[in-house]
């Protein structure tokens, strides 16, 4: 087991990693920009050590001061967390050059799964349902329309290299697609470095269901079960939950099957997250793999009773995972809503400001996982998002009234956040009914009144 770990992140999800390693005996060390100086994870690790001024780019993805952090501090191990640093296949060879254990997949497994071309075709191979498309990169927007032509309309273009829903593009007729491609293909070389695309049948009003799995080095692979997250903004999610009211225990039993298989594949080890679309005929087909923990694991802890962050650590440090894990049953319903500091009634405007004072909500079923107090300045470098409140009932109706208490309990004076906008969509009839897809906000109408 390792005697230190390295968070290479910040937040909550550094909180989150902390206190995983204090119930295993492990040490912590925090990284931190100068922005960050007073943030709770500096003083909640054994250790913190600052790389950096406040921009991501000199401090949480400045590579060589974070591996310097490890070196000086005696640290065996490195967390990235999410986001940053996480799926980055050089800073995870970076830290196998150095002899410090990278918490997640090595280099070669990110790029092949970070890649999304190739993702598929050996998604295809390991016999899970993939939606029709290229075989991999397209070499024009000429073959992108013959394609299209062939398949059938709607198409989607996607970044091989993209994420958060940049350089995507929906076409729904021939005489649009070089318009669209060379859109896409611009955002995408802006965004990510990386301008090639590929195309795929375009699933109308798909719901988004993901299964989480855990894998040791011994080759044991289980499914921890599938999370709800059709509830998203411009791709990024607002609201997950475990399980999904659409999933049946066949079509589970089935979508986390097809998530070991793939898995198996590529010899995966560790925490990880197969992503799928679920169309209305109840036919699923593979989206992506998330080589990282995810923001929303913590809804299939609450349903398993798992710690997911525990097993991670455990299984990248060559220990093999509880066999109970193989006849694991989901409990009861858990549903999370991010707390983020936006204005939901000015397009979810950030609003990094100072936090005067908090109350979290308290009670049987309820977690809050995040990193800010009373007096705290929100840095304006990073994402929005303050806390994850997460709830555990019985079933999905009291989940629902749990999260609303919890919601209407939990005050932050000082910025505008998310608590209003969830406190209406969880009072929505098609949500509380489960009746939505992907694109339900694309109509849900926001009432800044009533807050």
């Amino acid at each position: 087991m390792f005697k230190k770990i390295l968070i290479a992140n910040r937040g909550e999800i550094a909180l989150r990693v902390i206190r995983a390693c204090r119930e295993m005996g492990i040490k912590s060390v925090a990284v931190y920009s100068e922005a960050d100086e007073l943030s709770l994870h500096t003083k909640f690790a054994d250790e913190a050590v600052c790389i950096g001024p406040g921009p991501s780019a000199q401090s949480y993805l400045n590579t060589q001061a974070i591996l310097t952090a490890a070196e000086v501090t005696n640290a065996d191990a490195i967390h990235p967390g999410y986001g940053f640093l996480a799926e980055s296949a050089d800073f995870a060879n970076m830290c196998k050059k150095h002899n410090i254990d990278f918490i997640g997949p090595d280099g070669d497994m990110i790029n092949a799964m970070g890649d999304k071309a190739s993702a598929k075709e050996t998604m295809k191979a390991a016999g899970v349902p993939v939606i029709p498309g290229s075989k991999g990169i397209l070499n024009s927007a000429d073959e992108a329309r013959i394609m299209a032509d062939e398949m059938g309309y709607p198409v989607i273009l996607k970044a091989t290299a993209g994420g958060g829903g940049r350089g995507m593009r929906v076409v729904y007729r021939s005489e649009d697609v070089a318009m669209f491609y060379g859109m896409a293909q611009a955002e995408s070389g802006t965004a990510f470095g990386n301008d090639d695309l590929y195309l795929e049948k375009y699933i109308e009003n798909p719901r988004h269901i993901e299964v989480q799995l855990i894998a040791d080095s011994f080759g044991n692979i289980y499914s921890l079960g599938e999370r709800e997250c059709s509830i998203q903004r411009r791709h990024q999610k607002l609201m997950e939950e475990s399980p999904s009211v659409v999933v049946s225990e066949e079509l589970r039993h089935k979508m986390g099957e097809a998530a070991v298989a793939g898995a198996k594949r590529v010899n995966y080890v560790g925490a990880g997250t197969i992503e799928f679309l679920l169309d209305k005929h109840g036919k699923f087909y593979f989206m992506e793999m998330n080589t990282r923990i995810q923001v929303e694991h913590t809804v299939s802890e609450e349903v398993t009773g798992v710690d997911i962050l525990k097993e991670q650590i455990r299984c990248h440090a060559g220990e093999k995972l509880p066999d109970w894990l193989e006849n694991i049953r989901l409990r009861g319903h858990s549903i999370e809503c991010r707390i983020n500091a936006e204005d939901p009634a000015k397009n979810f405007r950030p609003s990094p400001l100072f936090i005067e004072s908090v109350h979290f909500p308290g009670g049987k079923g309820i977690r809050v996982d995040s990193h800010i107090y009373g007096g705290y300045q929100i840095p304006p470098h990073y994402d929005s998002m303050l806390a994850k409140l997460v709830v555990h009932a019985s079933d999905r109706k009291e989940a629902i009234q749990r999260m609303l208490g919890a919601l209407k309990e939990f005050i932050i004076e000082g910025p505008k956040t998310t608590i209003p906008f969830h406190i209406q969509l969880l009072e929505n009839e098609k949500v509380q009914s489960g009746n939505f897809d992907t694109h339900f906000l694309e109509s849900f109408k926001y009432d800044p009144s009533r807050e």
